[in-house]
């Protein structure tokens, strides 16, 4: 019957913290255990104390009774209507701060129309940088550490486009040369994220 239990609750903690999105050390630094003592839980070779138990219910918004339930039995539960809300709203804060540099680049292309300025259609090719760099802004804030891998790489690329464009009048194709070892930190760091 103990090693049911130890089972259970070791199948129910990795369930509610993959479902979080937690690794075991950040899961572990909320508890203030180690990731070893963790792993141990997760692997049924031990289980937490009643305290740490409570704790992990709480975290979770689940009850104690709940950890001990087989798997099968047990529901995650759902996430609340506020910590959507607060989800839906960073997005929506981040889309309309995207949607303000396009309102400036229109507002530029305009303006540099009007006083007929040349090549005035760059400020499009521009808008892209600058909104990389707004969703980069937003991500590291409140998005996921994974995503802006992405957001750094279309900076890296869509400035040397708008630099190569720009400048193309001098022919400046090894722009791209300077993006690849930027690029490449990039990947070597996404990677030190994930470990």
């Amino acid at each position: 019957m103990g090693n049911d239990w130890k089972k259970n609750i070791a199948d129910n903690i990795v369930r509610l913290r993959t479902t979080a999105g937690l690794t075991q050390a950040q899961f572990a630094e909320k508890l203030n255990y180690t990731d070893k003592a963790v792993s141990k839980w997760e692997r049924a070779e031990s289980i937490p104390d009643v305290l740490v138990l409570k704790q992990i219910a709480d975290l979770f918004g689940t009850k104690i009774d709940d950890l001990l339930l087989a798997p099968s039995e047990f529901s995650l539960p759902e996430k609340d209507a506020e910590t959507q809300a607060k989800k839906r709203n960073k997005l929506q804060i981040s889309l309309l701060s995207a949607a303000g540099v396009w309102l400036i680049v229109i507002v530029a292309f305009a303006a540099f129309s009007l006083f007929d300025v040349p090549r005035a259609w760059l400020c499009f090719l521009w808008g892209v940088p600058a909104t990389a760099t707004d969703l980069l802004v937003f991500n590291a804030i409140w998005g996921q550490a994974r995503r802006n891998f992405l957001f750094i790489s279309l900076l890296i690329w869509s400035f040397a486009a708008a630099l190569y464009v720009t400048l193309a009048v001098w022919g400046f194709w090894y722009l791209f040369l300077f993006a690849l070892p930027l690029q490449a930190a990039t990947v070597f760091w996404a990677r030190m994220i994930k470990k």
